[in-house]
């Protein structure tokens, strides 16, 4: 055990002094930073002045003065008292005193409106809200002018109540682009600090620290040692990214955004804790799998085709359990939950979903244990027969006859 604590605490200083492994960090947080600032940068780049961000020219008197009626709160307008032209009101957005105008005109026999804006670049069509309530202002209007009574009038706009309903007898709850994003961050984490074994293994073959390795300690020793301590790391660089994310969008989101792009009510003690449980299940089942292939190739530059088989696996698991988020309730998706390469991506979604009953947690953790015994088992004994391997990258029959070996 206090071998296992010494080269934990080794690979561990040796994995937080790296130059890559700090920079990607600080990146990692920047852009994060940073991405939760996207809607802030654009605000001040397009120069938003709160109290006058639309002026409405009626120049046809259409609206017969009730122009005032429109909802201030959603639009915040400003009705112009003169007639403007078009270089009238482009002077005027020059000049920063409004942001974009509704020119209102009326041809013949119909109503022609002019949404004008600085640059229509990013803009699909007239926003929704302008056009919903223009023309709720202008049907109120035309029905105050037939004088129908109030039964009449709630004869022709009834309230429609609108819902959803499923046949399915399981029910799924929870914002699935939440789920979907931090599935995402599941994978990357679990991934990359699996990835890191790899090449910590073949990095140290290079460089001769193996031998000394070997030399001081067990090759089972080794492997446990490491993989824990890269895992460590991972877990704390995980923490401090999400940690970030919270606090990034908790200071520069503003609430009613983040609540319907990221809507955290299904987050609880016991799904951060499930969660944390499957990243080191999850790390532990493709760490051990990279520790295998860095001990079969001697070169740095060969890592990247020794893991690809791996790779592909990852992929595979993390896509089973991506897509099927799209329809929680399937089959497909209860199997992701508790196939060993994708359960660590998909079962505490599935709990966040409130679709994964505490026996389907204890299956699927059952599962994974079963799994990282066995590949560990596999994983130590080929890795004690090749680690010393100087020679040409191992092929499949190679590491097949070693694992045979006694």
């Amino acid at each position: 055990m206090k071998d296992i604590i010494t080269i934990m605490k080794f690979t561990m200083k040796d994995m937080v002094k790296r130059k890559s492994f700090i920079i990607s960090t600080i990146i990692i947080l920047l852009l994060i930073v940073l991405g939760f600032n996207v809607p802030n940068i654009i605000s001040s780049f397009s120069g938003e002045d709160e109290g006058k961000q639309i002026l409405i020219v009626d120049a046809s008197n259409i609206f017969e003065g009730n122009l005032e009626m429109l909802p201030k709160e959603e639009m915040n307008y400003e009705i112009a008292s003169e007639n403007l032209t078009f270089e009238q009101i482009k002077e005027k957005m020059e000049n920063e005193e409004i942001n974009s105008a509704l020119m209102i005109e009326k041809e013949q026999n119909d109503i022609k409106i002019r949404y004008i804006v600085k640059n229509a670049m990013m803009m699909e069509s007239v926003p929704e809200t302008l056009v919903n309530a223009i023309n709720t202002l202008y049907t109120n209007m035309q029905i105050a002018k037939l004088g129908l009574s109030a039964e009449q009038l709630e004869s022709i706009t009834p309230n429609f109540e609108f819902s959803i309903e499923q046949t399915e007898e399981e029910e799924a709850s929870g914002n699935v682009f939440a789920m979907m994003l931090m599935s995402i961050v599941l994978f990357y984490a679990i991934y990359f600090c699996a990835y890191q074994v790899s090449s910590s293994i073949t990095t140290e073959k290079t460089s001769k620290i193996m031998e000394t390795l070997v030399t001081s300690t067990s090759p089972t020793t080794i492997v446990l040692g490491k993989t824990i301590g890269i895992g460590l790391v991972g877990l704390l660089q995980m923490l401090l990214i999400v940690a970030t994310a919270l606090i990034s969008a908790k200071a520069f989101v503003e609430p009613e955004l983040l609540e319907a792009v990221l809507d955290m009510s299904n987050i609880t003690p016991y799904l951060g804790i499930v969660t944390i449980i499957y990243f080191i299940l999850g790390y532990f089942t493709y760490a051990l799998l990279y520790a295998l292939t860095g001990s079969t190739v001697s070169k740095p530059e060969d890592i990247q085709s020794a893991n690809s088989p791996v790779a592909i696996l990852a992929v595979i698991g993390f896509y089973l359990s991506y897509f099927t988020m799209m329809n929680p309730t399937s089959k497909l998706n209860l199997f992701a939950s508790l196939f060993p390469i994708s359960s660590p991506f998909c079962m505490p979604f599935r709990i966040m979903m409130g679709l994964a009953s505490g026996i389907d947690v204890l299956i699927s953790v059952a599962i994974l244990i079963v799994t990282i015994l066995i590949i560990a088992k596999i994983a130590i004994k080929i890795y004690s027969n090749a680690i010393l391997n100087y020679g040409t990258k191992m092929s499949l029959k190679d590491i097949l006859k070693m694992y045979k070996e006694k």
